[in-house]
This record gives C-alpha cells, structure tokens and sequence, in this order.
C-alpha cells in the first residue's frame, strides 16, 4: 500500500460527507417547495487496490468511498395512487358542486322556493272563490305573474349555470393541452439527463406535480417507462409519450337549450370520442349532459318546463270549462309560447276580474265553482305542485348521494398524499440530525487528513535525523 493512499482514503471521505450535507441542505431548502421529495446520497466503499509482487502483503484495506448518486426517495405505485384518487375526486367534487349551486337557487323548501309560490297561487283562486271581487282578483293574477317569473328565473339560473361550466370545460381542455406539451418537454430533459448520467430529480418532481394536474382535470393515468419518460393516457390512449403530447378539443352545444352531448375528441382525430370519465372535466361533463343521459342541470330545467307546462295545462283545462261574470264562455288563463322553453314561455291572458271564469255555465254570475276547481289543483295527485315537488324530493336525493360520494374520494385522496408524503417529504428533525451526522463525519475525516499529513512529514522531513 502506498503511504500516501491514506491522504486520498481521507480526501474521498471528506468528499461524501460534503456531498452529503450539500444534498441534506437541498431538502431543507425545499422542505416547504410543492412536490418536492427528498433525496439521499447514495455511497458505497472503495475496493482495496490490487496486490502485485513476488511477495505481496496480507494487508489490504479500501481506498476510502465513492458517492455513486442521489437518490430520489419517492415511490411510483404512491405517486400512481395519488393520480388515480386525484382524478376520481376531482369529477366527484365537480357533479357536487354543480348541484350544490343548483339546489341553491332553487330555495326548497323555503317560503322563497316555488313550492310557497305554487301554495300561495292556490290560496289566492280559494281566496277569490270565497270573496269575488277586484281586490281578491288582482291578488290571483298578481301571484300568476310572479310565479311565471320565478319559473323563468329558475330557468334562467340554471341555464345561466350550464354556459359558464360550459365555457369552463373549454378553459379546462385548453390548460390540460398546455400541461401535457409541458409534461413532454420534461420528459425530454429527463430522459437526456439520465442517459448522460446526470441527476434529474428536480425535473421529475416538477413533472410529478403537472401529472397530477392532469388526473385532477381528466382522470389521466401515468406509467413511468424503462427510460425514465411518464406515458400519460386518456382513454387508453397516450395523451403523452416520450416528448410528444396531444391535444383534446371539445365540440358541442353551447346553451342548455341547444340540447344534444358535449364530447371530447383528439384534435388529431377530431370524429373520435374521447371517454372522460375522471377529473374535473368528466364531473362537469356529466353535469352538462342531457336530461336523459343523468345530466344534473337539464334535468333540474326539465323540471321547469315539465312545471312550467303542467301549470298552464291543468289550470287552462278547468278555466276554459267555466263562464266569464257577462256570461261569456272561458279561455286559457295562461299562454304558453311553443317555440322556445316552456318555463320561458308562460304569460298571463287575463287581466282583470271580468276576464276570469268563475263561475260553472249557467250558474250565474255569482258561482265561483271553477275557481274552487283551480283552488284543489294543488292537492291534486297529478297536478303542478305534485310534479314540482316530485322532482325537488329526488333531486335532494340526488344531490346528498354526490356530496357523499364526494366526501368519500376527497378522504380516499388525502389518504393516497398523505401516504404519499409520508414517504417522499422532508422532515426537519431528521435533516437535522443528517446534518450533524455529516458534519460529524466531515470533521473526522478532516482529523484522518491531519493525521496523515503529520506522519508524512515526520517521515520525509526526519528520516536520517535522529540523535543528530
């Protein structure tokens, strides 16, 4: 062994221990940075050097360590985890919310929700068959008038609701473009950086925090490939692969009234569906779907026309059986506009007491028997109320059983980052005492160089000198 293979024994181990806090300071600099995962210095002993000679010695010991890389402390299968639970929580969240607003709006049960309104239009017909006069008139049609107002502005709010998340899902499409051309690109670089050899850690935790983005917003899947690149797929197919990406684009209707699906296809393939069933999008898709298809907000204005149409048929069918005060046989109480909305479409025709049918023909003027008809609608089994109230009952039904599915993959989620986190974030107790662990290390190896150099220069320096 050489005498100086201590001074280089000694030099290595100085090396690794300044690697090691170098790497430890990365993780405390970025213990708070999103997405980032830890790391640790990989080190393994240098061999002893090869025996040679006619009569090489029995002593042999390593020349020191070699720092062979840094590792990344993170976990594929968690982070795939997490992208699945992002994505399942994120379309979950998207129909809940969306049906939170909805049920809002509409006020049930409360004396500002159409059910009161319907109630206190019934009391006023019961009103106007006990007291006939003007007063108790104005006060029918002026409850008419405000329940076709707030049938239209029921409408209105939830069509109002579908064109913005309609206009979101085209922002959404745009952005998870962007982000897939981004996740390409870093598969590029990391892929360069690991074929030459060098660290590519920082890029695969930028890359990590984007493919979540991706499963958020789509439901995409991602498997990390032999070269280091992340396929990321939609559908079953890639929507990136190595560093090439592709782009979505989204067609369809554009106002609730237009009727018909919203569909997804790749911009490459623009007459070939794209099946979002995951993320943000495939929620708000959902969402958006027609009344038929389980769409939250067509069938919530379904019920307005369904509402809308079922008012103005029942009351008309029973006013038009009736006579006018002058004797003159009844017509419809509401018009009902058939080229667009129903819930749009209802107006009042009469406008006064002498216009209303009260009375059975040939009763006299004094009969208020259709009026007492128009009254018990209410109660009816298959009248307005019945209809309207119907649907509020299975909405709520509806709307409760997405909150909770919501709840349960928002929990399944923070479960899979908490795992998540668990193994790949920075603790500061633990850095610390890797710090010092370190530190430590470096100060030892610094005495080994000392004590080395020291023996050297006894050796060069005084060799021949003794007892002179």
């Amino acid at each position: 062994m050489s005498s100086f293979a201590g001074l280089r024994l000694a030099e290595s181990a100085l090396a690794a221990a300044r690697a090691g806090m170098t790497v430890t300071g990365q993780n405390i600099a970025n213990q708070t940075t999103a997405g980032y995962t830890r790391q640790r210095l990989e080190q393994t002993p240098s061999a002893a050097p090869g025996q040679s000679g006619l009569w090489p010695t029995k002593f042999g010991v390593g020349s020191g360590v070699d720092v062979t890389g840094v590792a990344r402390l993170g976990d594929n299968l968690l982070d795939a985890r997490v992208r699945d639970a992002l994505g399942a929580s994120g379309f979950w969240v998207a129909r809940a919310t969306a049906a939170g607003q909805a049920e809002a709006a509409m006020a049930e049960p409360t004396a500002d929700g159409l059910a009161a309104n319907l109630n206190r239009f019934w009391a006023g017909w019961s009103d106007l068959a006990n007291t006939p006069d003007a007063a108790a008139a104005q006060v029918v049609l002026t409850n008419a008038q405000v329940l076709i107002g707030q049938v239209a502005a029921g409408y209105q709010t939830v069509a109002g609701q579908w064109t913005d998340l309609r206009g979101q899902v085209d922002r959404q499409i745009a952005d998870v473009n962007a982000v897939a051309g981004q996740v390409a690109t870093l598969n590029g670089q990391i892929r360069d950086a690991l074929l030459s050899g060098r660290n590519a850690n920082e890029l695969i935790d930028q890359r990590g925090v984007l493919a979540q983005q991706l499963a958020s917003a789509v439901g995409a899947t991602g498997v990390v490939e032999t070269d280091g690149t992340l396929t990321m797929r939609v559908d079953g197919n890639a929507l990136v692969s190595g560093d090439t990406s592709r782009s979505l684009v989204v067609s369809g209707p554009r106002e609730i009234a237009d009727g018909g699906s919203i569909t997804v296809a790749w911009a490459d393939r623009p007459g070939t569906p794209v099946s979002v069933t995951g993320g943000t999008i495939g929620g708000t898709i959902s969402t958006l779907a027609p009344a038929s298809a389980g769409g939250t907000l067509a069938g919530v204005a379904a019920a307005y026309n369904e509402t809308a149409t079922a008012l103005a048929t029942a009351v008309n069918d029973v006013h038009r059986t009736g006579a006018t005060p002058t004797g003159a046989p009844g017509g419809d109480f509401f018009a009902l506009d058939p080229s667009g909305p129903a819930a749009l479409g209802l107006r009042v025709i009469p406008t006064g007491l002498a216009d209303l049918a009260l009375a059975a023909p040939g009763a006299g003027a004094k009969d208020t028997t259709i009026a007492d008809r128009i009254s018990a609608l209410g109660a009816a089994a298959t009248g307005p109320s019945k209809v309207w109230s119907s649907f509020v009952t299975g909405f709520a039904v509806t709307v409760a059983g997405d909150r909770q599915r919501a709840d349960i993959a928002d929990m399944g989620a923070v479960a899979a980052v908490t795992a998540q986190q668990s193994n790949a974030s920075v603790d500061g107790d633990e850095e610390t005492i890797n710090l010092l662990t370190y530190q430590t290390a470096y100060q030892a190896a610094a005495r080994v160089l000392t004590a080395v150099d020291e023996a050297l220069d006894l050796l060069i320096n005084r060799t021949g000198l003794v007892g002179r």
